[in-house]
């Protein structure tokens, strides 16, 4: 568990098809421990390191290097931007956010002031498309001497840690990429593959093309999942908790894992004493629903760790959680590479 890496890969701008400061993060960390490097034409970063010995079959981990964000679309006469999002983002989450748009220029979201609103628009939230990032440019001229459509733009966020607790951006997924990164660095006890993908916000783009050129037969997705465990929430719907563990997954929206996995995961976990929860309910998704479809089929299990506010500027996870979580993708990448 690296913390210093982990804010590193969190505190750079990384939004669903600008990766490269992620990717270039990612391959100086580990140039000097993997024994092939490659990058695809999607901009997925696909790694092979040798280990002890030969596994039974070819083994995967992976994990998505994109954040969720926005896009420039337009620049209006007054100098604001409008925006489209990248990703799923949670309107109740955007306004008053700072922002920072190619990693250089600072801004911030507004909509119309509170004290201009009727009764019916004080009781909704705005759509998007009613609300603009301001950077303080005076009119259209100055704002496109700073900004062009087609522009990134990503949540501004610190990295806060409070005991057990850590509050930041981008957790999903660079938790995962941590994860896989320290993986490289040490000695494996199998010969491993990795793949650091991207778009994955946006339908599982890079994970498709990734999976399709290694060709796994097993693979072990390492996310971060929505913890529901706040206020005001029903416990048949919480689903995950911060605070118990690594958490593993019977079926979402994209995939139904292998049942086999899922169960190797859970006895996995309580034969090396490693804290771990099920996901109990079927939502979200992630890069499995594009790995376990590639060519002829692949054997797939998701490993994450509970996030509070998944896809927002401050997301909340427990320290104890990711050290859980990456025990146990270690401990089940050996199991798997065994298995007959």
């Amino acid at each position: 568990m690296n913390i210093d890496l982990l804010k590193k890969l969190c505190m750079t701008d990384g939004i669903s098809g600008d990766e490269g400061c992620v990717r270039e993060i990612i391959k100086e960390e580990i140039k000097d421990h993997a024994d092939e490097i490659t990058t695809d034409a999607m901009g997925n970063l696909i790694v092979f390191k040798k280990g002890k010995n030969t596994p039974k079959r070819k083994v995967l981990l992976s994990a998505h290097m994109d954040e969720v964000g926005f896009i420039i679309t337009y620049i209006n006469d007054d100098g604001t931007l409008k925006v489209s999002e990248v990703g799923g983002i949670d309107r109740r989450c955007i306004l008053g956010d700072a922002v920072k748009i190619n990693g250089k220029i600072n801004g911030v979201f507004g909509t119309k002031p509170i004290h201009l609103c009727n009764d019916d628009e004080k009781k909704q939230i705005p759509k998007l498309k009613d609300m603009y990032i301001d950077i303080g440019a005076k009119d259209k001229e100055s704002a496109e001497k700073l900004v062009s459509p087609g522009d990134s733009v990503a949540f501004v966020s610190d990295f806060i840690i409070n005991d057990d607790a850590l509050i930041t951006k981008a957790i999903d997924d660079r938790l995962g990429c941590a994860v896989m990164i320290d993986m490289i660095k040490g000695d494996l006890e199998y010969d491993m593959y990795f793949s650091f993908v991207v778009q994955e916000e946006v339908g599982l783009r890079g994970a498709t093309g990734a999976a399709y050129s290694i060709a796994p037969d097993s693979a072990i997705v390492i996310e971060s999942t929505t913890a529901s465990d706040v206020p005001g929430i029903e416990e048949s719907n919480v689903m995950c908790k911060v605070g118990e563990g690594a958490v593993i997954s019977f079926m979402d929206r994209a995939t139904v894992y292998d049942r086999e996995y899922f169960k190797l995961a859970l006895k996995t976990a309580e034969e090396n004493g490693i804290k771990a929860q099920i996901k109990e309910g079927v939502a979200g998704g992630n890069d499995s629903g594009a790995i376990h479809k590639s060519r002829g089929g692949v054997r797939t299990v998701a490993v994450s760790v509970p996030c509070r506010y998944l896809h927002s500027a401050y997301t909340v996870i427990s320290l104890k959680d990711y050290e859980e979580t990456e025990k146990l993708v270690k401990a089940l990448s050996i199991k798997l590479c065994e298995h007959d």
